[in-house]
């Protein structure tokens, strides 16, 4: 099917390249919103990803999936954003909680917890700000393997580098959040990176 929608909109028909943009919103859509922590920006970035894959179909090849191709699209715009925001102090961050609703993640803050603070909000809370300090491309990476379950091939061909530099970033980022993390007292080690569908890396 894809490679059909693929086909036609290649060619310059619309409607299966939005059928395409339906079936593909969302994952763009979560990854952007992952390496950013902004859903305002996080929805200008995929459409922007969209904007250049639309443009750049004539020279998709099918030598990996569209999946794949888009991620890659996306992680490049993405880091291209955050190259240039890397000034700025802060980042915006949020999270999706039980009910599948966007919640903004609290800052750290001098005084105590309120004391009906869920413990869990807290924990994402300092993960969250800990992984939007990582460079973008290490970012990428353990998001790729970590939330979205990768191998290390997939994310090879997702970000275009050889397997061994994808080993190497996402070790780097782990340990890197470790030190994080043990800055603000989480001890808890970076999440495991074992595909969540049990397959192998």
């Amino acid at each position: 099917m894809d490679e059909t929608l693929i086909r036609q909109a290649a060619a310059g028909d619309q409607n299966a390249f939005a059928a395409l943009l339906a079936a593909y919103q969302k994952p763009v859509y979560n990854l952007a919103l992952r390496m950013t922590g902004s859903p305002d920006d996080a929805l200008d970035l995929s459409q922007e990803a969209f904007l250049r894959a639309w443009r750049g179909l004539s020279g998709y090849r099918f030598d990996a999936s569209f999946s794949t191709w888009l991620y890659r699209l996306t992680g490049n715009v993405c880091i291209d954003f955050l190259r240039r925001r890397k000034k700025e102090k802060t980042i915006p961050l949020y999270y999706t909680d039980e009910e599948n609703e966007e919640q903004e993640l609290p800052l750290p803050h001098p005084a105590p917890a309120a004391e009906d603070q869920a413990l869990l909000r807290l924990e994402q809370s300092q993960v969250a700000e800990a992984m939007a300090k990582l460079e973008p491309e290490y970012r990428q990476a353990l998001i790729l393997r970590v939330i979205d379950g990768l191998s290390y091939a997939e994310i090879a061909a997702a970000t275009d580098v050889p397997e061994g530099t994808v080993k190497s970033r996402i070790a780097r980022a782990r340990e890197k959040m470790r030190r994080l993390l043990k800055k603000t007292g989480n001890k808890s080690p970076a999440p495991s990176s074992k595909r969540k569908k049990g397959g192998p890396g």
